[in-house]
Formats: structure tokens, C-alpha cells, sequence
């Protein structure tokens, strides 16, 4: 593989870049999640989150490439991107099949493979930016040995991966804060988890650009104003 090959569209990798809350569908009601995710869209939402797990890297089973299929369409129409974060073993070996699906973003977890910078790289030729995720207890300081040029986006989970509705790990924002500093400007940083009201200033304050939220978005009875509301908690509206 060589890092000449297909790159992430630049569209992708400015709103990957820019302050933005990205609602998980993990918490949304999945008989009516296409309608749910045209309403966050609606409210300014143009990064969707997908939490696709396997049942082996976290105990929980979700959804797959089929999903981000059913999904891409309505997202790009209304100018947005898929952001399909990986909590599966072996990653490497479905990239290729997200990525056709759909996916503009594709974040594996440093812990689910023994390959990161070849993974990494194989979604870049697979045209999507590629992220890399540190569970809680992961140092920061793993990310120091995957070669920035094939890093995108680096996400900090704020839980433990595997079950929505998590309470925040406050150490968190002192490790965003650190790998902020140790990463280059253009690579993004998402947090994910336990991210809601009281949460979302303190991770944009700590460095994160992208916060996804599941349940104080998709968990509201209105999502829409449940977004725009975390919109303007993160003071980022």
C-alpha cells in the first residue's frame, strides 16, 4: 500500500475538523431512525455517528455495513457524513465493505488490531479519513507511533466502549487535553461518551472538536431541539 492512493474527500475532512456535535444513532429508535436522523439533519447535525460492534471487542451486537448503507443516501443529500466508528475485532478485514457502503470516516481502535498504521492506511485507499480510538485506559501517548500522515481523526472515549448511557469519566478531559497538544492541527479530536449538557463545554474546552452524543440527543423526545441544545451547551453554535 502506498499513502499516494486514494485520499479522504476534503469535504469530509472539514467537518471532521470543525466544532460539530455528532448524534449516535446507538440511541436512536430504530423503527424510526431514518426519520430521527432528518430531523437532527434538519437542525444542522452534518456528522452522524455509527457504532457498529461485533459482540467480541465489546459484548454488545449492533449493526453493520448494511446499516451505513440504508443510511449514506439521506445523510449526503442533506450534505453531511457518516462517521463509522469500528468497536470490532480485526477491522482491517471489513474496511473495504464499509467503505463501499457508504462510510466517509472510518475510526478502528487501536486495541482491536495489530495492524493500526496498515488499517489506517487501508481506509485512506479506500478514499474515507481514517481514526484511530483509545479506549479509557489506553495512554495517550499510543498515537505516538502511528504515523500522523495517515491519521485523520483521533477519538477518546469518555466510557468504557460497548453500552450507551455511560456516565462521564472525568479524568478524560485532562487526556484530551494531552493528546491536543500532542497531535498536529489537522488531525480532528472526537470524544464519545457521557457526553451531554453539563459534559460538553469542559471536552471543548479540554481541545475535542467532535462530540458524539447518543442518548441526550436520539434518548430526547424531541432530537432536534435536544441537538440544538447540546449545540449550545458546547457553546459552539
Amino acid at each position: 500500500m502506498t499513502t499516494s492512493a486514494a485520499a479522504p474527500a476534503e469535504a469530509t475532512l472539514r467537518l471532521l475538523r470543525e466544532r460539530r456535535i455528532a448524534p449516535s444513532i446507538l440511541s436512536a429508535d430504530f423503527a424510526r431512525l431514518g426519520e430521527q436522523v432528518g430531523e437532527v439533519l434538519a437542525a444542522g447535525a452534518r456528522v452522524i455517528h455509527v457504532d457498529v460492534m461485533d459482540g467480541h471487542f465489546v459484548p454488545p451486537i449492533t449493526f453493520g455495513a448494511l446499516m451505513v448503507g440504508a443510511l449514506a443516501d439521506q445523510v449526503h443529500e442533506a450534505g453531511g457524513i457518516l462517521d463509522v466508528h469500528l468497536m470490532i475485532e480485526r477491522p482491517e478485514r471489513y474496511v473495504a465493505e464499509v467503505a463501499r457502503a457508504g462510510a466517509d470516516g472510518i475510526t478502528i481502535h487501536v486495541e482491536a488490531t495489530a495492524h493500526v498504521h496498515y488499517t489506517l492506511q487501508a481506509i485512506r485507499e479506500a478514499g474515507c479519513a481514517a481514526g484511530a480510538a483509545l479506549c479509557p485506559a489506553t495512554p495517550a501517548g499510543a498515537l505516538g507511533e502511528v504515523g500522523h500522515e495517515v491519521l485523520d481523526l483521533a477519538l477518546c472515549m469518555s466510557v468504557n466502549p460497548g453500552w450507551g448511557g455511560q456516565e462521564f469519566i472525568p479524568f478524560s478531559l485532562d487526556k484530551l487535553s494531552r493528546l491536543r497538544r500532542a497531535l498536529p492541527d489537522h488531525v480532528a479530536l472526537e470524544v464519545d461518551g457521557g457526553v451531554h449538557g453539563a459534559t460538553a463545554r469542559p471536552c471543548v474546552d479540554a481541545g475535542a472538536n467532535l462530540l458524539v452524543t447518543g442518548s441526550a440527543v436520539f434518548g430526547a423526545p424531541d432530537p432536534a431541539g435536544a441537538y440544538a441544545s447540546m449545540v449550545a451547551a458546547a457553546g459552539i453554535g
